[in-house]
């Protein structure tokens, strides 16, 4: 049976994918979610990890980061990946004004200054008018704040070392999601069209009303989309 491995962002964790994991589950998919971003330094390390730790063929649905992660796993091993379905992330390397806004958080996070860091991300991690909804963003801080200043210094060094993947693309002949939020400021609709644009038969979901955090701002919308790209994989009943 093909696993469906979720892959969590950085600095998240499986409160990431709350309503997907259990409506796949409840399709009869065995699913798992992934903690390897907290334990390997490097996405190329993260991903042999993944690999050794997971036997057979997988199905990666990875959001921001974990869709990085996803996509390395695929440049490593193509025949080990089933389908694919990349929410809010890029196959695009970090450019260097982003490489230098990551060094600037980087520095705060050593200096205890996590907390001033997250508050003045949210506007960029939601769309306003979920960034104005205090339940949801206090479960965002929340779960950053659960990873800490250690693993979001780790993570962020991995995601600026990560190798332009956008060549190899029209390689990828799996089953292939890609989502994206409309107003989604970190990783922009334009990047995701263009992984949708080069990956040969891939599905292209934008979402209305919706920033970074796609898998929490439309939950509903996410999790029919995954259980679709699901019902494409050769998965026998749980």
């Amino acid at each position: 049976m093909t696993t469906i491995l979720l892959l969590p962002g950085l600095a998240c964790d499986a409160a990431l994918f709350r309503e997907q994991l259990p409506a796949l589950a409840a399709a009869g998919h065995r699913v798992q979610v992934s903690d390897v971003h907290t334990r390997a330094p490097t996405l190329p390390a993260m991903a042999a990890a993944l690999l050794a730790e997971h036997p057979g063929r997988l199905a990666l649905a990875g959001c921001s980061m974990g869709g990085m992660l996803a996509l390395e796993v695929w440049r490593q091993a193509p025949a080990r990946v089933a389908a694919l379905a990349l929410l809010g992330t890029t196959a695009r390397a970090d450019t260097p004004e982003l490489l230098r806004l990551r060094s600037d958080a980087i520095g705060l996070f050593e200096q205890g200054r996590m907390d001033e860091v997250l508050r003045a991300n949210v506007g960029f991690a939601f769309h306003p008018a979920h960034a104005a909804d205090a339940a949801l963003v206090a479960d965002y801080l929340a779960m950053v704040q659960r990873a800490g200043a250690a693993q979001l210094i780790a993570q962020d060094r991995a995601v600026m070392a990560r190798a332009d993947l956008r060549a190899l693309l029209p390689a990828v002949a799996c089953p292939t999601l890609v989502m994206v939020g409309a107003d989604d400021a970190l990783t922009p609709p334009e990047h995701a069209r263009e992984i949708a644009a080069a990956v040969p038969g891939a599905t292209l979901v934008v979402l209305a009303r919706c920033g970074h955090m796609l898998s929490w701002e439309q939950p509903a919308q996410v999790t029919s989309a995954l259980r679709d790209w699901a019902a494409r994989l050769s998965v026998a009943p749980a």
